[in-house]
This record gives structure tokens, sequence and C-alpha cells, in this order.
């Protein structure tokens, strides 16, 4: 240790030198800026290697010790510096050694060792003390240790400051963390800590635990000091900060390590609307190409849109503002609170506001007299569409001009299929009737008992009865099968047999189809002139582009854009960030406790749960995020249904009615309540969900 101290510079915390990380390493750098900025940072030096050491820096074992005396403290703390540590990328926190307590020269001698093995065999100051004659450092600037010296500060109370909330990602609230003693005590997890929540101005928001013997450990006072020292703290390292404290026995606050928080949580943006996939997710289960969206979601929006105007609850400026359906990341998404799957934030500010009431008031004779009309109204439009599509002829017959005609015409009836649809589901009741993806069940189960399946069979069997369509979602790229239907489940009773809503919805499938039917017909054209990847470059179109290019006669030139790839499953609920990104949100009832989902089809079934993957277990009871229509031939013979999203008047929960499976739709976190194999209780009227 004598020649490597030989060969150490001293550089002191309070010089220019002492601000630059590539000299002492991150931990002195961030002390000494917050020093010079006027924080109450303790005096002390910093021992560095030849290689990064300032030329004026005094050097050697006497420099060392007279930096000691100068210090004037009985004892010392001796932590590590390293060029990467408490950068904003990494922390390494509790990487290297700190040592405590350390008197006399010896003990600084052995302690000065000790942290700069902790850096490992390459740390410039090894080398320097005889590993490397050059005293070059093989790990280069980002490897090399410095080693930080300061006074030991006997503290009453110490802890941990954070600038903003990491767990929660909110930069609006600080949090604090205490102990009696020093913060070493804390970050050692030898003793347990309070927990303070402040706002940025120093008040308490929230204590835990609530009831400790030591609950004012911190009183107010000191709250707002520590609440001060986070936002001086912030504005010197342009970024909240991650804070060692400690008050001494004269109640003077210190400030002993300050570095960025590394590892924020994302938050939601400020005023961000709560998102879920809710009912959608049914309809488009699948990460949807730019042109699907444009095609089937928007419209699926504004139709959405026009039933909550009728109904008169939710305001037109909210309407014009926020579409009830949107997507993330090319999955369906829907409003939440606009679609009235959950309730509102402020339950008592919305019973005094005189505004719902009154656009109800003003919607009532709308609704009532179309309570009476609706059905006929729909007979209407279910027949205009039926006419239409009768009467177009294939694609490959039509003009261009034509398709254009035929996916314009498309968009527009999307809109009033979805609105009466939606305000068929809400308006009237259709107790236990039939559903088009049982109807569809029960024709494909009965025409592949009778017939023996072929290499094309089901595009003839699509082609014959259209209604196997619904066990299929939307897509512009053919290829999904019909699902296996493994015994015959009901007896089919025609399309005509379905009640409204379910007509309206079959019909929206239908359309749909047809609109990817024309759109690969283009691509089939573009293909035939030359253009490769017909079909993806017009996926990747948004609606306007491919008008343009059904104009012009081809897609836009260059490299065709780039699929949109998988995403995960969108959680139950959840607000977008500022870039974008989800943020789950848990919905608990007042008790913190997971509330009930929505009870779906009647009747009590106890099970065993299912992921819907093998062969299920007996009595199964099958537990989703979001309720696929690929799932349909699976209901039959469960002893119950569990999911995250959806609802009661969603697809699949009325086949579940249909075929008398207990449901519960809107339980959430269920999949990670119930994994498989968990024996559950399903009430399916009210939507209670027990292991």
């Amino acid at each position: 240790m004598a020649r490597s101290a030989d060969q150490l510079a001293v550089v002191a915390l309070d010089t220019v030198p002492a601000r630059d990380p590539k000299v002492v390493g991150g931990k002195a750098a961030h002390l000494s800026r917050a020093h010079a900025s006027g924080l109450p940072v303790l005096p002390g030096f910093v021992l560095v290697t030849p290689e990064l050491a300032p030329a004026s820096a005094p050097r050697g074992v006497e420099q060392i010790k007279r930096a000691c005396a100068e210090l004037g403290a009985p004892a010392l703390v001796v932590r590590s510096s390293a060029v990467g540590e408490d950068s904003e990328g990494s922390s390494m926190a509790g990487r290297f050694t700190s040592v405590l307590n350390v008197r006399g020269w010896p003990a600084l001698r052995d302690a000065v060792h000790r942290v700069l093995g902790s850096g490992g065999e390459n740390s410039a100051v090894e080398n320097a003390a005889g590993g490397n004659p050059a005293g070059a450092n093989p790990a280069g600037r980002e490897g090399a240790m410095a080693v930080l010296v300061q006074p030991m500060l006997k503290a009453t109370v110490g802890g941990v400051v954070f600038g903003a909330d990491p767990v929660a990602g909110r930069r609006d609230r600080i949090v604090v963390s205490a102990v009696a003693g020093g913060p070493e005590k804390l970050v050692d997890g030898s003793r347990q800590d309070m927990r303070y929540q402040l706002t940025r101005r120093g008040r308490l928001v929230g204590r835990e635990p609530a009831k400790a013997p030591d609950a004012r450990l911190l009183d107010r006072r000191r709250l707002r000091r520590l609440a001060r020292l986070a936002r001086r703290a912030e504005r010197v390292g342009k970024a909240p900060q991650d804070l060692e404290f400690g008050f001494d026995s004269t109640d003077r606050l210190w400030l002993f390590q300050t570095r960025p928080i590394t590892a924020m949580a994302t938050a939601p943006a400020r005023g961000a609307r709560l998102l879920g996939p809710g009912p959608v997710a049914e309809t488009f289960p699948a990460v949807l190409q730019p042109l699907e969206e444009d095609l089937w979601v928007e419209p699926m929006a504004h139709g959405l849109a026009r039933a909550l105007d009728i109904a008169g609850t939710v305001p037109r400026r909210v309407l014009r503002d926020c579409p009830a359906v949107l997507t993330v990341d090319g999955r369906a998404a829907a409003d939440l609170r606009l679609l009235g799957t959950v309730g509102p934030p402020h339950p008592g500010l919305q019973f005094l506001n005189p505004a719902p009431g009154a656009r109800r008031a003003a919607a009532a004779w709308r609704t009532g007299r179309l309570r009476t009309a609706l059905p006929l109204l729909a007979l209407d439009l279910m027949a205009d569409v039926d006419r239409e599509l009768a009467g177009l002829p294939a694609p490959s017959e039509l003009l261009t001009g034509q398709l254009i005609n035929a996916l314009c015409w498309g968009r527009s009836a999307l809109v009033a299929l979805h609105a009466l649809e939606s305000l068929a589901g809400a308006l009237l009741s259709e107790g236990r009737g039939s559903t088009a993806t049982g109807e569809a069940l029960a024709l494909l189960s009965e025409r592949r008992a009778r017939d023996a399946p072929r290499p094309s069979d089901d595009v003839r069997l699509i082609a014959e009865n259209p209604v196997l369509l619904a066990l299929l979602p939307p897509s512009l790229t053919p290829g999904a099968g019909l699902p296996e239907v493994a015994r015959l489940t009901a007896a089919p009773r025609g399309v005509g047999a379905l009640p409204p809503r379910e007509g309206l919805r079959l019909r929206s499938r239908w359309v749909q189809e047809m609109q990817a039917r024309v759109v690969r017909e283009c691509a089939a054209r573009w293909g035939a002139a030359g253009y490769e990847n017909a079909l993806v470059r017009a996926s990747s179109l948004r609606w306007p582009e491919l008008l343009a290019a059904l104009d012009g006669g081809g897609p836009p030139g260059g490299d065709p854009r780039k699929p949109r790839p998988w995403a995960p499953e969108l959680p139950a609920a959840f607000r977008l960030s500022p870039r974008g990104e989800p943020v789950p949100e848990r919905l608990g009832d007042a008790d913190g406790g997971e509330p009930p989902g929505e009870g779906a089809s009647g009747g009590f079934g106890k099970g065993v749960a299912w992921d819907g993957t093998g062969e299920p277990p007996p009595r199964a009871v099958l537990v989703v995020r979001s309720l696929d229509p690929a799932l349909a031939p699976r209901l039959p013979g469960l002893a119950g249904l569990v999911a995250e999203s959806g609802s009661a008047l969603s697809h699949l929960a009325v086949l579940a009615r249909e075929y008398r499976v207990p449901a519960a739709v809107g339980v959430p976190h269920a999949v990670e309540r119930f994994p498989p194999g968990t024996e559950l209780s399903v009430d399916g009227t009210t939507g209670t969900v027990t292991r």
C-alpha cells in the first residue's frame, strides 16, 4: 500500500477538478457540484490515480495524511467513487465497498485498500500499486476507481430521499425513507424504515407504517427541509435525485450522496384517459395493420360516438376530442369510462353536476321512441346491407373506381351498423336469444359431421354459409382456418332467427370481409403490374394513401413499410405515458381489494382454472385476458368462463348464456390471480370469482 499511496493524488472536494467524474468518479463529482451550489455537503478529498490526476494535484503519503488532518475529524468514512458509478444509466448501488468509522493511518490505509479491491483486479490503483509497472489501466477510464474520504458524522436520523416516486413514476411526489441513526442502517437492511410520501412542497400525504412507535421520526419541519433539499438537488442535477441524508445532534441537515434516479417507472401523461381492450378485443384480437385500423376501427369509433350522443351519456365536446375506440401498438382499445365499463372517478361530483341529468333528460324522448322503432330500423339497415352485398360483383370484375366506391360504402355502412348495434345492446332485451357465433358453430358441426373434409373445405363452407365468418376475426391477410368443433352443439336455425343486435353484428363482419377481398384484389393487380409484396404494401397504407394509390395506378414508390410487429396484449386497464406507452392501472375497491367482475350469464359453477392451452382438465374454468372469438368452440362443457376484459354484451358472453356456462367478465387481473390448476367458483349472476 505504501508504494500505491506514493502514487495517489489528493483532489480536494471543493476544487474545480473534483467536479469532473472522469477524474474523481461519479459519486465524488456529484457531491463536489452540490457543494459548489451551496448544498450541505461535508468537506473531504478524493484519492485518484496518476493517469487521471490533474498535474497540480499533490501526491504521496504525507499529502494524504495532511489532508486527513485538515478535516479535523476523529473518524472518517472511506467510500468508492468509480468513474461509471452513480451515472444516469447505472447507479451501481451497493456494488463497491464503503468503510465507516475509520480511525488512524493504518486503518485508513487498510480501508483504501479494501475499497480499491472492490473495484476488481483491473482497477486503476491496483495497477498503480504494482500489478502494471507502467501504471496503465487496461480497463480504460470507465473502469477507474477513485476513493472518497470525508468525516464520519454521527447522525441521529438518516435515510434516503427520492425526488420523485420511482415506483409509481410520479414526479409530483417526494419519497423519504428514514431510520434512527445513519443512513447506512437503512441501505444495508438492518433497520426497518419509516416511509413518508410528500408533495413537492413537503406536505405529508402518506406514511408507512402509520402507527409505528417512531412514526414521528421526522416532524413536519424536517420533512419540509428534506423536500427543499430534494428540489435544490434536482436543479443542480437537472433531474430528480436519489439522496442520502442525515441530521446531526444539532439538528443540522447534511447531504451524504446525490445521484440521478436510474430506475424511474413510466408514468401516465397528465389527464390521460383510462383505456383497456374491453369489449373491442373480441372483435379485433390481433395486431392490426394501418389500413385495417382505418377500414374497421375508425368506423367503429364513429358509430359508437353516434350511439353515445343519441343516448345522451357523453357530451358532444368529449366525443369530438376523445374517440371511444383507438389502437395502441396496433391493438384495439376502448375508452373504459366513455363506454361505461368503469364508473366516474368522482361519483360525488358527478351527482352534484346537473349537466349529465339535463343531457339525459333531453335524450330521454329520443331513446324512448327509439326503443320501439329500433327493431324495424335494424331490419331496414340489414336489408340494405344484404341488398348491396348481393348486388356487388366479384372484386375481380370491378373497375378501379368501383373498387374505391365499394370501400367507401363499406366504411359508411360500418358506422351505421356499429351505431345501431350499440343502441340495440343498450335498449333491447334479447334474453337468451341465439348468437351469430353459436349459429356458426352449430352449422359447422353439422356440416362436418355430414360431409367428408376436403383440402378446400373451409373456403367452400364459408362461400356457401357466410355466417361462418362470425368464427374468424377480420383480416386483410387470408389464411385463417375455421376452428375444430368436437361435437354437435346445437341445431342451426338460420340467420333470420338471430335477434337484431346479433344480425347487425354479423353484417358488420360481412362488410369487413367484402372490404378485405377488395383490398386483396387491388394488391393482386399491383402484383401483376410488377410490384413486389403488394398485399404487404397495401396493408401498410393509411386510408388516404390507399385512395391516392388507386387513383395513381400503384402504391407509393420506394421500399415498402415493414408490417407492424407483434405486440403483447394490452393490460385490462391502463393509461398512456407521454411517449404513448401503456401504463397499467390497478382498479381496486374502497378497501384496497379486488372488485368483482360483471355477471354475464347467470348460474353458478365450480371447477379448475384453465388457460385454454392443451387438453382441458375435468370441470375446466376457462380464464383468459380477452374474449377471443377463437375460444368459441371451447365453451360447450365448461364449468365456467372468466375474462379480464369484455362485457355482458360481448360475443362470447352471449354465447356463454346460450350454452348455459356461468361467466364473469371484467374481472381485474384474473390471469395473475387464478393460475392454471386453481380451484375456482364462478357466480355468473354477480360476477364474483373466488378460490
